[in-house]
């Protein structure tokens, strides 16, 4: 019999806070099952096994960041709105690593996952962004794709503390948001 009160939303908001903790590929089925208290046979009541958590922890992962960098550029155009989503998309890595890095590379099952439309709601506010600056439709892949890279690149290196000389973080990561900004305007 499952634990009363556990629900598969709580399996996966454990397993998300488990992979901020102590990283992604560290989270496993008996981890999860001794942070919620229970045998990890009893998991199988509310999770099918460790790749639908997975599943699951990526699809709850690309809903919050598609909702950071919604509410990031709301009213917002241009190098304002590329400042604000790739500074919500910094603090939710810096915050959440754990989650975010289950995104990568997480896979469709099907036109129905609710990852697919988590994943659709941000290259959507990726795009909108990116319309500001008049990337013709023809382009606009090429540019979600290095927008999202180099988005994805700063906010790893940063949260894995692969910056460690000089320079002050914030100080490149205003260098890099207008070396994104000058290349959009320029493309």
């Amino acid at each position: 019999m499952p634990r009363a009160g556990l629900t598969r939303d709580e399996v996966v908001i454990s397993a998300a806070g488990l992979a901020d903790e102590i990283g992604y590929s560290g989270v496993t089925m008996g981890l999860l099952a001794d942070r919620l208290g229970v045998r990890p046979p009893s998991l199988y009541k509310h999770v099918g096994s460790l790749a639908d958590v997975r599943h699951r922890l990526a699809t709850l992962a690309m809903i919050e960041v598609g909702e950071v960098i919604r509410d990031a550029v709301q009213g917002r155009s241009g190098r304002d709105a590329l400042a604000a989503m790739l500074t919500a998309l910094r603090a939710y890595v810096n915050a959440h690593p754990g989650r975010y890095t289950a995104t990568t590379g997480a896979e469709f099952t099907g036109p129905d996952d609710p990852l697919l439309a988590a994943s659709t709601r941000v290259i959507n506010s990726i795009s909108a962004v990116l319309r500001g600056y008049g990337i013709a439709d023809s382009e606009m892949n090429h540019a979600i794709r290095t927008v999202r890279s180099t988005m994805h690149g700063f906010a790893m290196l940063e949260a894995a503390r692969g910056f460690q000389w000089d320079a002050d973080p914030d100080d490149t990561f205003e260098w890099m948001i207008d070396f994104v900004d000058r290349g959009l305007r320029a493309g």
